[in-house]
Parts: C-alpha cells; structure tokens; sequence
C-alpha cells in the first residue's frame, strides 16, 4: 500500500480518526482504557477534534453514497482514477446546490 504521508513535507501534521493511533505527526482521538474514563480535559480535546474533522467525515459519507467509490473497484485499474475524479466533480456539484 503507497503511504500518501510520503508526499508531505515532515512537519506536517495529520488529524485522524482512532484508526490512525500511534502514526507519525497524526493527531488522534483520545481512547478509553479497559474499567477507566477519560479526564474531562481528554473529552474536550476529543470534541475540539471532532468538531474539526467532521466536514471532512460528511464529505467522505458523500462520496461513498456513489457506490463505486465505497466498493470493491472490479475493473481495470486504469480508469479508477477517472472514475474517482468524476465521482469527486459529482460531489463538489453537489455541495454547490447544497451551499447556495
């Protein structure tokens, strides 16, 4: 799998979900420990980045309601890049009428 961090500058920093923990310059969500809470500092954090992220989480949402884009891509992998771009122009039209 290509890791896109690679075309980053290294101080740059990421915002990810829990499924990111322990990646380079990520930022991610504090986790619950087993028969513990969170601090009440580790929860506003958790809503401070939640609230950030979630613009980028509805657009992914967005994109996979065009079901190409949430399923397994079965042809020549020639065109997915094609048909990703469109998906994306598709979705950025959307978001136009939605906006305006």
């Amino acid at each position: 799998m290509f890791n896109q961090q690679a075309l980053f500058n290294e101080q740059q920093n990421f915002q990810g979900d829990k499924g990111y923990q322990g990646g380079k310059n990520i930022t991610t969500p504090y986790k619950k420990k087993k028969k513990q809470e969170l601090s009440e500092e580790q929860k506003t954090e958790n809503k401070i980045l939640s609230s950030q992220r979630i613009f980028v989480e509805h657009l992914i949402r967005i994109v996979k309601i065009f079901q190409i884009a949430s399923q397994r891509f079965r042809l020549n992998s020639d065109v997915y890049n094609e048909i990703i771009l469109t998906v994306c122009g598709l979705v950025r039209l959307r978001i136009g009428t939605l906006i305006l």
